[in-house]
C-alpha cells in the first residue's frame, strides 16, 4: 500500500510516502509560518523520489488537529484536493496521537504520555496515553498545574508545548522525539486507522474559536 501523508498542524511541515510500511520518501521543514509555500514543493519531492504519481496512491492521511488554525487548514485543504481529484481514500489523523505514536515503543514502556501541544493561551491542548497509545480521555485544554495534580508514576511528556508541563510536575520525563508530528509516523498511524476503521474524517479538530476580533467587538 502507498499512503502519503501530510502534516502543518504546528510547527513544522512535512510530507512522506510510506510503502508497505517502509518510509520512502520523507522532507520536513521545522516552521512557524510559511507551510502554505513549503507544502507542495515538499509534496511533489515526496512524489518524485517515490517515482509515484497521484494516481500510484492507495490512501491519504492528514493530521487534523488540534493545532494551528491557518496550519490545519492548509493541511486539510490540500489533502482534500488529492483526495477529490484521484478519488482516494482520506484518513484524518489526531494531532496528538501523532505525537505521541513518535516515542519508540521501548522509551514509553510502564509510562503515562503526556502531549503538550501549543494553544498560544495559558491552557494548551493536552492528552494522556497509556504505554500502548490508548487516549486516557480526549484532548482538550487544560492548565498544566490541573493535570499535573492528577498524575501519578512515571510520566513521559511530548509535543511542543511539554517544558510548560514539566515545569509543574517534578519527576516527569521529556521524551527524546520531536515535539511535532511527522509525516512519516502520521503515514503509520493514518494507515493502521484506515485499515481498523478508527480514522476521523478530514474536518479540522478545531476545538473553540480562533483569535480574531471582528469589527465592533472588544476582545
Amino acid at each position: 500500500m502507498n499512503v502519503l501523508a501530510i502534516d502543518t498542524s504546528t510547527s513544522a511541515c512535512s510530507a512522506a510516502l510510506l510503502r508497505d510500511g517502509h518510509v520512502v520518501a520523507r522532507r520536513l521543514t521545522v516552521m512557524a509560518r510559511g507551510q502554505s509555500e513549503a507544502l507542495m514543493p515538499m509534496i511533489k519531492a515526496v512524489l518524485d523520489e517515490s517515482g509515484l504519481a497521484v494516481s500510484g496512491l492507495d490512501l491519504l492521511a492528514v493530521t487534523v488537529g488540534p493545532g494551528a488554525f491557518t496550519g490545519l487548514r492548509i493541511g486539510l485543504a490540500a489533502a482534500r484536493g488529492f483526495a477529490l481529484a484521484a478519488g482516494l481514500p482520506l484518513a484524518g489523523v489526531p494531532t496528538s496521537l501523532a505525537v505521541a505514536a513518535a516515542i519508540p515503543e521501548a522509551e514509553r514502556e510502564g509510562k503515562t504520555i503526556a502531549v503538550v501541544l501549543e494553544s498560544r493561551r495559558a491552557d494548551p491542548w493536552i492528552q494522556l496515553f497509556d504505554a500502548d497509545l490508548t487516549p486516557l480521555g480526549a484532548v482538550a485544554a487544560h492548565q498544566p498545574e490541573a493535570i499535573a495534580a492528577q498524575l501519578t508514576g512515571p510520566v513521559l511528556v511530548a509535543g511542543d508545548a511539554g517544558a510548560r508541563l514539566l515545569a509543574v510536575l517534578p519527576g516527569a520525563v521529556a521524551a527524546s522525539s520531536p515535539g511535532w508530528p511527522d509525516a512519516a509516523c502520521v503515514a503509520r498511524v493514518g494507515e493502521d486507522l484506515w485499515r481498523t476503521g478508527r480514522a476521523l474524517s478530514a474536518e479540522p479538530l478545531y476545538l473553540r474559536a480562533p483569535d480574531v476580533t471582528l469589527p465592533g467587538q472588544k476582545r
